[in-house]
């Protein structure tokens, strides 16, 4: 059994982090309603914006976009890989990052070439280790994150499936579900996968000013730039509601492991009174 003053140490190290993960307990809950509300704020442009597109796509035109026509043969696939740029948020990046490993494993067995576009410093410290080809990379947005600083590496995706060097671009992310649970979404961002409410398909055109492929050009371009900040707003919610949790996991077993130690000081502390209470009983038999 270790000393007093080795358990004494113990207890003052477990005390200190347990001040650390509880403090990064109340921020992380200070700021995910802030973060859900930005979320949430969010969300009618993007339902408006597939409104559109869904409209859009039911009309037979005679101009058919890139954006919407399924390539026959895939040879390369894109990942558009959203993650935290800090960690201590539990497994949240990692079983992210587990389960896309697997998809990219299948493409490679099937002989399909991956790349990958990251965003967040924990997805891009992440895939510099690994073997995959990535395009390009942004971090540090914060806890508000901003279109504009995201528009730079959509476009590298979007460029090189418009010359053809890659095949379908997939964007994968973690969905806010609720503070306990957050899922790993892998959405199909090119080609615009036809919903439901799209399958269907009209005689009725829209007339485009000046023509539709300007038109449709700027109009998918803005849609695919709203699903990208809906996810990376998604995913800055569930980071801070797995951190909220992670870090109240860590206080409480904390508390528990000073519990333990200061049970293990008091009986170190009793055994040595009782070996010294011995000792001089032995010494006084002894004269």
């Amino acid at each position: 059994m270790a000393g007093g003053r080795e358990i004494k140490t113990k207890i003052k190290s477990v005390q200190n982090t347990r001040k650390v993960t509880r403090a990064l307990e109340m921020v992380s809950a200070s700021k995910i309603r802030k973060a859900q509300e930005r979320m949430k704020s969010s969300r009618p442009y993007a339902r408006a914006m597939k409104q559109l597109i869904g409209h859009l796509a039911q009309a037979n035109s005679e101009f058919q976009h890139p954006y919407l026509v399924e390539r026959k043969q895939i040879k390369r696939v894109g990942y558009l890989i959203v993650s935290s740029d800090r960690g201590l948020a539990g497994g949240l990046n990692n079983n992210l990052f587990r389960k896309l490993l697997g998809e990219i494993r299948k493409h490679q067995e099937a002989g399909v070439e991956v790349d990958v576009v990251t965003i967040g410093q924990k997805a891009t410290a992440f895939f510099r280790r690994l073997k995959v080809n990535m395009l390009a990379s942004v971090t540090h947005l914060g806890d508000t994150p901003q279109v504009e600083q995201l528009v730079g590496v959509i476009k590298v995706m979007l460029d090189a499936y418009g010359e053809g060097t890659i095949d379908k671009v997939f964007l994968v992310y973690n969905d806010f579900v609720n503070t306990m649970t957050q899922r790993a979404a892998f959405d199909q961002l090119l080609p615009l996968p036809a919903s439901d409410e799209t399958v269907a398909r009209h005689d009725w055109d829209y007339i485009y000013e000046p023509d539709a492929e300007r038109v449709l050009e700027h109009v998918l371009t803005r849609y695919i730039e709203s699903l990208v900040y809906q996810a990376v707003m998604e995913n800055v919610a569930s980071e801070h509601a797995a951190r909220m949790v992670a870090m109240k996991s860590a206080s409480d077993n904390a508390t528990k492991l000073i519990d333990t130690l200061n049970l293990s000081y008091n009986k170190a502390r009793q055994a040595a009174i009782t070996q010294e209470i011995s000792e001089i009983v032995g010494g006084a038999a002894a004269v």
